[in-house]
C-alpha cells in the first residue's frame, strides 16, 4: 500500500523545498556546519587549481562535501535527541558523541585525501 502524499514532479518539488529548509536551519542554528561551509568556499577553488586532473579536483571537493553531509546527519541526530528531553541519558549521550565521531572521521578523511594529493 502506497504512503498518501505527493507524487511525480509535486514530491520533487516539496522534497527540494525541505532540503533547502534543512540547510536553512542548519546555517541558522549550527556553528560547526558555518564553519565547515567556510571552508569549502576557501579550498574549492584552491581544490579546482591544486588538482591536476578532475579525479583529483573531485577528490578534493568531495571530500569537502562529505565533511558538510555527515555534520548534517549529525545535527539531524543531535535536535532528534534535544527533543526528546535534556536530561541526561546514557543513550542520547551516545548517540551525540557517535554523531561527532562521524564528523570527525569525515575531517580525517579529508586531511588525509589533501595531503595525499598535495604531497603525491
Amino acid at each position: 500500500m502506497a504512503k498518501p502524499g505527493k507524487t511525480g514532479i509535486a514530491r520533487i518539488i516539496a522534497a527540494t523545498g525541505y532540503s533547502w529548509n534543512g540547510l536553512r536551519a542548519a546555517l541558522k542554528y549550527e556553528a560547526a556546519f558555518r564553519q565547515e561551509l567556510l571552508l569549502l568556499v576557501i579550498l574549492v577553488p584552491a581544490a579546482l587549481w591544486l588538482g591536476d586532473n578532475g579525479i583529483e579536483r573531485a577528490l578534493l571537493i568531495g571530500s569537502l562535501l562529505l565533511v558538510l553531509m555527515v555534520e548534517l546527519l549529525n545535527s539531524a541526530v543531535e535536535a532528534v535527541v534535544d527533543r526528546i528531553g535534556h536530561e541526561h541519558h546514557m543513550l542520547a549521550g551516545r548517540a551525540k558523541d557517535i554523531g561527532s565521531a562521524a564528523v570527525f572521521v569525515a575531517l580525517v578523511n579529508s586531511a588525509v585525501i589533501w595531503l595525499l594529493i598535495l604531497f603525491e
